[in-house]
């Protein structure tokens, strides 16, 4: 079943149609910044920007930086407050909506690495701010926004993010300490048996995660920054 999929985030849109049956992009995506302020008829205008440019009249997945409970928003932390009570499903004309981190994890529990992977698992995204996606033995418990846990009197996304990164410009191994600080309070608080490392930064893990050390298996998603896309569209597809 091919579906499009679109992957919202705080600094682009980005969009294909996916083969949900093999995991894969069947089409070049499509990138465009998000609108800042990133209020929702803006975004909607951008969702429908993808849309066309695919031509697409099929079914349609659609992920969101936040808490989604039956298709309706209840935080934004990365976009603009007045997102919180909206029925995003209803904005983009019946689209499947769901958080992106979570999104991002069911792609790699399909196909790359957390596939067959048994106890708990937990996927975390390094963007805009930090996404996560915890399954336990395949299942997901949704909406976890880890990346809001409190670190030195902060939300950890503050200090960790990819964004803190360069807001703040640090080097990669100044960064990876600020990362390995927030792994070990999520593996106090889970022990998970895997960590699989997405967003934007995954392409990049040979510069920070070789100055990582934590007892949790510690890898790169597969799918990187594509992860996204697909698990939009898996959403939709099932």
């Amino acid at each position: 079943m091919d579906v499009l999929g679109i992957d919202i985030g705080g600094s682009g849109i980005k969009g294909a149609p996916v083969d949900t049956s093999a995991g894969r992009l069947i089409r070049d995506r499509l990138r465009i910044p998000t609108p800042q302020p990133a209020k929702p008829e803006a975004v909607a205008d951008v969702v429908a920007e993808i849309t066309k440019h695919f031509s697409w009249s099929g079914p349609v997945g659609v992920t969101f930086p936040g808490v989604v409970a039956d298709g309706v928003v209840k935080t934004a932390a990365n976009v603009h407050h007045s997102w919180v009570g909206t029925d995003a499903a209803e904005l983009f004309h019946g689209a499947r909506v769901i958080n992106d981190a979570d999104a991002a994890g069911l792609a790699e529990l399909a196909f790359g690495e957390g596939r067959g992977r048994k106890g708990t698992v937990l996927l975390l995204t390094f963007g805009t701010g930090i996404g996560s996606a915890l399954f336990t033995d395949g299942v997901l418990v949704p909406n976890t926004e880890l990346g809001h846990l409190e670190i030195r009197g902060k939300d950890a996304e503050h200090r960790a993010s990819d964004r803190a990164r360069e807001q703040h410009e640090l080097g990669w191994k100044d960064w990876a300490e600020r990362v390995e600080e927030y792994l070990r309070h999520v593996e106090m608080l889970f022990t998970p048996s895997l960590f699989i490392i997405g967003g934007g930064v995954s392409k990049k893990a040979d510069r920070f995660l070789p100055h990582i050390s934590i007892d949790t298996p510690i890898v790169p998603a597969t799918l990187q920054n594509e992860a996204g896309i697909i698990g939009a569209a898996l959403t939709r597809a099932a």
